[in-house]
């Protein structure tokens, strides 16, 4: 019996890839545990978890406060947003961002201060929990710094193979991003650390397969592809299925757990292009914010939703462009039409473009017509859904967190000495 730490960062997208990886550990006679921001790791791993608390900037002063995407304790699904929650990074102007300027907001803005504030409690987990395997998500840079500080065994679990292409791809980028790194290292106390936070020597778990991210040779030799983990969760009771007309397609549009007040002018652009097409057609709109006032037939708005089960009646998703929502629609076989705003977003779209499975808009400069067509298209071309079909059979061939759960058990297995010496 092995025991591992997952540490993670408070966004419901990157928490609950992990969720099935773990559950399927303890189900083999694992010891798991959980190191992040207990507001947002607690509704989400269940109410029998261990969960090692750590800061988080612009953490709700009650640990139990809601997580973005949950939506109630003990019943969570991550579809959208808690209104009114803090996350780091949430707030950004409603424009496009790429290359180094999504580069230097994601890091400025929302990594570095999450991993100063994650670290003191990082080292605390370890210390009480002595586990044999520390798995960070890559956004929770302070998880890799510990664990190379300390000479703990290490893998990184990826939500997005973003990270190690197009982000980087540039000398200038990495050379800047490299002394990003010096300097938090410094901040947080981990001297020491030698590799890089966000990609582990070991072993690399990205939540994707081919189909979508491209050739596997392409992001390093230690890197896995183990396609989406996606665990079962409940569906919160006062949805209005009923609502739903069984004779019109129904795609839902949602900007996911971190765009803040990004939908102001987007969601209702959204809701007037399927208002002009209420006959044939009706949305659910995830709203945290209270964006879209004037509704009509056709057209359910909510502060939240219960993703998985409602992507089980549609059609087609309009998205940000934020991984955990694109492999969760593919999952299913849904279309995609996706408007990126910033950090990996851009990247994903690119990525949903060149399978065939949807189409991008630009954020900044769409409207009702602009999205209506998309819609349209999307829907009215059986080329997109088979391609989006074909990218979820890929997903279920690659085993999600079945096939997860086995490379840590390798890498376990083959760090024991390491492992020993550090503890």
């Amino acid at each position: 019996m092995s025991g591992f730490l997952f540490v993670v960062p408070p966004f419901a997208g990157h928490v609950n890839p992990t969720v099935g990886v773990a559950a399927e550990l303890v189900r083999r006679g694992h010891r798991v545990a959980w190191a992040g921001p207990p507001y947002a790791v607690e509704p989400l791993v269940g109410a029998d978890a261990t969960v090692f608390p750590c800061a988080a900037p612009g953490a709700p002063a009650s640990v139990g406060a809601a997580v973005p995407g949950a939506s109630e304790p003990g019943n969570p699904d991550p579809g959208t947003p808690m209104p009114g929650t803090p996350t780091p990074g949430a707030s950004f102007p409603p424009g496009e961002q790429r290359g180094a300027a999504a580069l230097r907001s994601l890091w400025e803005d929302c990594l570095e201060p999450l991993a100063e504030a994650m670290a003191p409690g990082v080292r605390e987990a370890v210390r009480e929990f002595r586990p044999d395997v520390l798995v960070a998500d890559q956004q929770a840079l302070a998880g890799g710094l510990v664990a190379d500080q300390l000479g703990i065994p290490w893998a990184t679990s990826a939500t997005t193979s973003a990270e190690f292409t197009a982000l980087t791809g540039t000398p200038q980028l990495r050379a800047w991003a490299d002394e990003q790194l010096q300097s938090l290292r410094k901040r947080t106390g981990a001297r020491g650390s030698r590799s890089d936070p966000r990609r582990s020597d070991r072993l690399v778990l990205v939540f994707t397969t081919e189909a979508l991210a491209g050739p596997a040779w392409q992001f390093g030799p230690q890197v896995r592809l183990v396609g989406p983990s996606i665990a079962p969760r409940p569906s919160p009771d006062g949805f209005p299925w009923h609502r739903l007309d069984d004779a019109r397609p129904t795609v839902l549009i949602t900007l996911g757990t971190v765009s803040g007040d990004a939908g102001a002018h987007f969601l209702p652009a959204c809701a007037a292009a399927v208002r002009d097409r209420s006959d044939v057609l009706q949305a659910v709109i995830a709203d945290p914010s209270g964006a879209v006032r004037d509704t009509g037939d056709g057209i359910l708005v909510l502060p939240r939703v219960p993703q998985l089960a409602l992507l089980e009646r549609c059609s087609a998703v309009l998205c940000h462009g934020g991984h955990n929502t694109v492999c969760e629609a593919l999952w299913h076989g849904l279309p995609l039409v996706v408007a990126p705003i910033r950090y990996d977003q851009p990247v994903i779209a690119s990525q949903v473009v060149r399978a065939g499975a949807g189409l991008r808009i630009r954020f900044r400069h769409a409207n009702a017509d602009r999205i209506g067509a998309a819609l349209d298209t999307v829907l009215g071309e059986p080329r997109y859904r088979a391609a989006a079909r074909s990218v979820g059979e890929s997903f279920r061939a690659a085993g999600g967190a079945a096939a997860a759960a086995t490379h840590l058990e390798h890498l376990a297995a083959r760090t024991s000495v390491v492992r020993a010496r550090a503890l």
